[in-house]
């Protein structure tokens, strides 16, 4: 498509846009359970006006724009009190996890290179459940990522990943939970690997870190997975996943500004001036930062509680539900993800099925099943989900697999 030679009326484009978005899941009817988290249509008013508000400043100049450094100062400052940081924790906003795992694994490399005076080649020892961020922070570094057999449990081997630590080992992996099972790894354990190894332990929480410590003020039973645990360097925490705030938004934080300080880019050998940037990017959209603080403050303890126990009965609803079924669920979620298999049927051809309901989630490979991000909405939706696999299991079961779809994230 070339560029048109003479404008277009808003009211036409707009038109086009909602006529070209009529094929894409319906994620407002709760059709999805994956890429979106409806938290409501309270918390999306708070996200859309307060990210239009600060829509055009840029979260680069923070003397140009205090507002915004002064926002995201806060919303670090709540990410950390919720995560046990200790006096002189520290982090930053990202565009997202992603971003997040790649800014503390440049970070725990130069530490390991300054500090620790690694040579060659450095290493990151993973559970094979942790998210393909590491790996993708891996290629861009030049690093070697070592994944690791995750446990019967289908959580981290803590011993299998101590015998692949060496002396290059530059971090050491745990997830909050990991994205395949929803399970929360033996950080703990971890922690204490760690220390003993003298190894930068990160902690992936982009799920959990904004539910975790709700679920636990509910009565969960949550175990230390964040800054509680001593061997804990850093930590990784998406705003826009059970934070509910808009995309992109997640934070980096560190146990001290020391380590903190690893990440930090700046050069002042430039003719436009020095430049310092804490993330990977130069530009950072201004909205993401001031819609994460308007909605953080918005709901406030009370209202994430509130929220996310809609989630986490969800959850409970449809593992009830689909236990009837003959699925039997991946280990023993806890939070907003739950995956689940079945000894009878390819759980995929039931995938394939409910997408001719319109549903739209994703799965896990090994071991196979079918696998939910659940949101707030997905309580009023349950019962519709629970039908709909009900219907879509018989028809596997009859023989009528339909059309044969591959669910993957690109």
């Amino acid at each position: 498509m070339g560029m048109p030679e003479h404008g277009t009326a808003w009211d036409v484009l707009s038109q086009e846009m909602l006529e070209r978005g009529k094929n894409d899941v319906k994620w407002r009817e709760g059709k999805t359970a994956v890429y979106v988290f409806n938290a409501g249509e309270d918390v999306s008013q708070v996200q859309k006006e307060a990210y239009t508000m600060y829509m055009s400043e840029n979260g680069l100049g923070p003397l140009a724009f205090p507002s915004l450094k002064q926002m995201e100062d806060e919303v670090i400052s709540m990410g950390l009190g919720l995560l046990h940081g200790p006096e002189g924790a520290a982090g930053n906003i990202t565009s997202g996890g992603t971003d997040s795992i790649n800014m503390a694994v440049k970070a725990a490399r130069d530490f390991g290179r300054q500090v620790k005076g690694i040579k060659g080649t450095c290493n990151i020892v993973a559970p094979w459940s942790a998210h393909p961020a590491f790996d993708k922070a891996a290629k861009m570094m030049e690093l070697e990522i070592r994944r690791v057999p995750v446990g019967d449990d289908l959580k981290a081997d803590v011993a299998a990943m101590a015998e692949a630590i060496d002396g290059n080992t530059i971090m050491l992996v745990g997830s909050a939970p990991c994205f395949p099972y929803g399970l929360i790894d033996p950080i703990e354990a971890l922690g204490k690997l760690a220390e003993e190894k003298d190894v930068w332990l990160h902690v992936d929480a982009c799920v959990g870190g904004y539910i975790a410590p709700f679920v636990r003020m509910n009565g969960g039973d949550i175990p230390p997975f964040d800054f509680e645990v001593p061997g804990v360097k850093s930590m990784s925490a998406d705003l826009h996943k059970y934070g509910y705030c808009a995309k992109g938004a997640s934070t980096v934080l560190y146990r001290s500004d020391e380590l903190r300080s690893y990440m930090i880019f700046d050069c002042d050998n430039w003719p436009g001036g020095r430049m310092v940037t804490p993330t990977l990017a130069g530009t950072r959209p201004g909205g993401a930062i001031s819609a994460a603080w308007a909605v953080m403050n918005f709901l406030g303890v009370e209202g994430y509680r509130a929220k996310h126990k809609l989630v986490t009965d969800a959850r409970e609803k449809i593992e009830a539900g689909v236990k009837k079924l003959g699925f039997h669920i991946l280990g023993a979620p806890q939070l907003g993800i739950v995956a689940f298999g079945h000894d009878e049927v390819d759980p995929m051809a039931v995938w394939g099925k409910m997408f001719e309901r319109g549903w739209f989630t994703s799965v896990s490979t090994e071991p196979k099943g079918l696998h939910l991000m659940l949101s707030p909405f997905h309580a009023q939706v349950a019962d519709t989900y629970l039908a709909d696999i009900e219907w879509a299991l018989g028809e596997v079961k009859s023989g009528n697999k339909g059309e044969k779809r591959e669910a993957r994230y690109s």
